[in-house]
């Protein structure tokens, strides 16, 4: 069975955010506004997306 993956984007600046929000995006590999990454689909990494949803998006492939 393949590994489904999921293609963030950060569109939010970390700027005057928690701690807690700014080391989240560090842990899915965002720090700069507009990079992506695509990420294995996991229960943990959609709840570290949904912890930081006002300051990225999924991007539909």
């Amino acid at each position: 069975m393949a590994k489904t993956t999921i293609r963030v984007r950060q569109t939010g600046s970390a700027i005057r955010r928690p701690k807690d929000q700014r080391a989240t995006l560090v842990g899915l590999g965002l720090n700069k506004i507009g990079r992506e990454r695509e990420l294995e689909d996991t229960p943990s990494v959609r709840g570290m997306i949904a912890k930081v949803s006002h300051m990225v998006e999924i991007v539909e492939e």
